[in-house]
């Protein structure tokens, strides 16, 4: 049976295979975050709001720089389908090359975050913390981009169980050591924001370490790391028109979040902590999306391979469908078990905790409509970089996020008063445009010129 010819069980079942890992991955890398979040919580709203803030930021610098990560995916798949391993080296050398030079570039705007977040209306001490944790955090910055460039390396050769693995190994020891720094446990100094910064920067640099080894013991044809210092331009040049507009695209995504967080930072802290709250259970959810839309991402690369339009329709359909069977199931849990969800983040005795519930409560309904446009827009754009299609894409996602989401939230928020649920509605609004966009740039104009092609 050729590949023309799977049936949509079988597609499911390859999705599956190569997506519940990358899934799992995801979660154990976004588990990361929110155990920073949930122990901050315990520790005081103060340090979670500093934390949200500075998480922002440390965030949209961090997927910015992965665009350059996330372009070897489709390239290593389709040049896996074509065996050229010296593709598939010269890709991922030049890719971690790009992210050692960002590093090299954000690297003070973290160190000197203080006068940036003042500069946004934040409260001044609040953007002191904020800039406590990213001047310690920020060294993670290099050994994070090295590890989304080795998983993408990886997941692209559907490597995906050991990304799952070492993902997993990193998650577990930043919680341990979140334990042992933010509340001065087992003989440790007390840390707190200090603490959970240097447990990340620890967790991030195992994995790199982890996901390295793998690669020259288990693929050494490739020969990832011999004369790296060797300049390659014609791919370096390559993989920048890739990856800097995927960086482009993610970076406003994850900045309309971050800009919505300091407006909602105008609104105070309880506010602030309730949204951080709820964005960390909806990003949760989200992270399953983009496990599968990373699949989605290797099988359209292998399609582009082989030319085939039916396969790359057939799974488009298939991937789809499973990330709208996941929003029924999360969608079910925000709006059953709100105050489960959110009280994982705070302390019982905490002074605020009524209010913080009150509106986590509203977030999180508003989170369950949202995510359906979510995952919408993110399952196309992991199609769409499958097949290397990535300047449309970012302009239509750039207008639908900056043009539509962030007025409507500011006009919904501040103009009119509605405070964090109408900055959220606005949220829904860009999102739904980004999806609209990116499935009928899919559906009418990439396919069909796919299939004559």
């Amino acid at each position: 049976m050729t590949k023309t010819e799977m049936t949509y069980r079988q597609h499911s079942r390859a999705v599956l295979v190569l997506g519940l890992p990358l899934v799992g991955g995801h979660l154990a890398q976004f588990a990361i975050g929110l155990t920073d979040s949930i122990m901050m919580g315990w520790y005081g709203v103060p340090e979670l709001a500093a934390m949200t803030l500075a998480g922002s930021l440390f965030f949209s610098l961090l997927l910015f720089g992965s665009g350059f990560a996330f372009a070897v995916m489709p390239m290593v798949a389709e040049f896996a389908t074509q065996d050229d391993d010296q593709q598939i080296r010269r890709s991922t050398r030049m890719a971690l090359w790009w992210s050692i030079l960002f590093f090299a570039m954000v690297m003070p705007l973290m160190w000197h975050s203080k006068a940036l977040l003042l500069a946004t209306g934040q409260a001044p001490d609040v953007a002191e913390n904020a800039q406590i944790y990213l001047r310690i955090a920020g060294w993670g910055m290099l050994p994070a981009l090295g590890v989304m460039v080795m998983k993408s390396y990886l997941a692209g050769l559907e490597h995906t169980r050991i990304v799952l693995w070492i993902t997993v190994a990193a998650a577990v020891m930043n919680g341990v050591v979140n334990y042992a720094l933010i509340f001065g446990n087992w003989g440790a100094p007390e840390l707190g924001l200090q603490g959970a910064a240097l447990a990340s920067v620890l967790s991030t640099s195992v994995a790199l370490i982890l996901t390295i080894v793998y690669a020259l013991k288990k693929l050494p044809q490739h020969q990832l790391f011999v004369r790296f210092w060797k300049p390659d331009s014609d791919m370096f040049a390559r993989v920048f028109k890739l990856g800097f507009p995927i960086g482009l695209t993610t970076l406003a995504e994850v900045a309309l979040f971050a800009v919505s967080a300091v407006l909602i930072g105008w609104l105070g802290e309880v506010p602030l902590a309730a949204h951080g709250a709820a964005l960390q259970i909806a990003s949760a959810t989200f992270m399953m999306h983009v496990g599968l839309s990373n699949a989605a991402t290797i099988r359209a690369g292998n399609a582009k391979g082989r030319g085939d339009a039916v396969h790359l329709a057939n799974g488009a359909k298939v991937v789809n469908v499973m990330s709208l069977i996941l929003v029924a199931i999360s969608t079910a849990a925000f709006l059953m078990f709100p105050a489960q969800l959110l009280g994982i983040f705070f302390d019982p005795d905490e002074p605020a905790l009524g209010e913080i519930m009150r509106l986590g409560t509203i977030l999180l309904a508003l989170a369950a409509l949202f995510q359906l446009v979510d995952a919408m827009q993110v399952m196309h754009l992991g199609i769409l970089r499958g097949l290397q299609d990535t300047k449309v894409p970012m302009v239509m996602a750039a207008f639908s996020y900056w043009g539509i989401g962030l007025p409507s939230a500011y006009i919904f928020g501040i103009t009119l008063g509605w405070d964090a649920p109408g900055i959220w509605m606005g949220l829904v609004l860009g999102l739904g445009c980004a999806a609209v966009l990116l499935a009928w740039r899919f559906w009418k104009r990439v396919l069909p010129a796919f299939a004559k092609a």
